[in-house]
């Protein structure tokens, strides 16, 4: 695999482009602000039931590759315990996801912070999942464009798949999504991938499907 070096600007493609280039952050900051305000009584909630179930820290912080791979720092309600084993390290991810860590990530619900990452431009409402930094190396030079826009709390992949699909497909169609994006009907796209993407977490809630890659607690590592 070719080492991947972040893109730094738009390509022309996007940056002519309305919708990509001033239209999208506009509508970032318009959903994020009216989804911040609706959902905050839901938000207390979950920060509760986290503080009283898993204990401190309520909030679980992590650097990830922001547009054009800066680093980003996100956050999520913290879905898993802190339980080591005799030599102190953390235990595997499956014994210490309990149940409502479970929940949490079913519903969706540990990603609710990150709506403060939109309004603050470090992600977008739609895009290509924010992945830690140390994948940029191991891009292909495809895969690398995920980084020409900002990451999103949904996405092409996360509808067609979310984490039950394979790195290169998942790889695959982020890339599929920024070419997407250059082009004329990139604002209904982006419609589609939300309305998709409140049904996906409805059925993901009623069938614990899409969560985790097979075989596995959470997202196995790319390789």
């Amino acid at each position: 695999m070719l080492e991947a070096t972040p893109p730094q600007s738009l390509p022309d493609n996007l940056r002519n482009r309305c919708y990509a280039a001033r239209l999208k952050r506009c509508a970032d900051i318009l959903g994020a602000s009216v989804l911040l305000i609706a959902l905050t009584p839901l938000m207390l909630a979950t920060w509760v039931v986290v503080r009283m179930v898993l204990g401190k820290p309520v909030l679980y912080l992590d650097e990830r590759a922001g547009q054009n791979g800066r680093p980003i720092l996100i956050a999520k309600f913290r879905s898993m315990s802190t339980a080591t084993g005799l030599d102190g390290e953390p235990l595997p991810d499956a014994q210490r996801l309990r149940l409502a860590g479970k929940i949490l990530r079913c519903t969706s619900l540990d990603e609710l912070p990150q709506l403060l990452s939109v309004l603050s431009g470090d992600m977008s409402l739609i895009g290509p999942r924010p992945l830690p930094m140390r994948y940029i190396p191991r891009y292909s030079r495809r895969q690398a464009t995920r980084l020409l826009v900002r990451p999103g709390l949904s996405g092409w992949a996360q509808i067609r798949g979310r984490n039950a699909i394979d790195w290169p497909t998942r790889l695959e169609l982020d890339a599929t999504y920024v070419e997407m994006l250059g082009r004329w009907y990139a604002p209904l796209l982006d419609l589609w991938i939300l309305v998709a993407t409140l049904f996906q977490i409805i059925w993901q809630a009623l069938t614990a499907r899409g969560i985790a890659a097979p075989g596995s607690a959470t997202m196995q590592e790319f390789q």
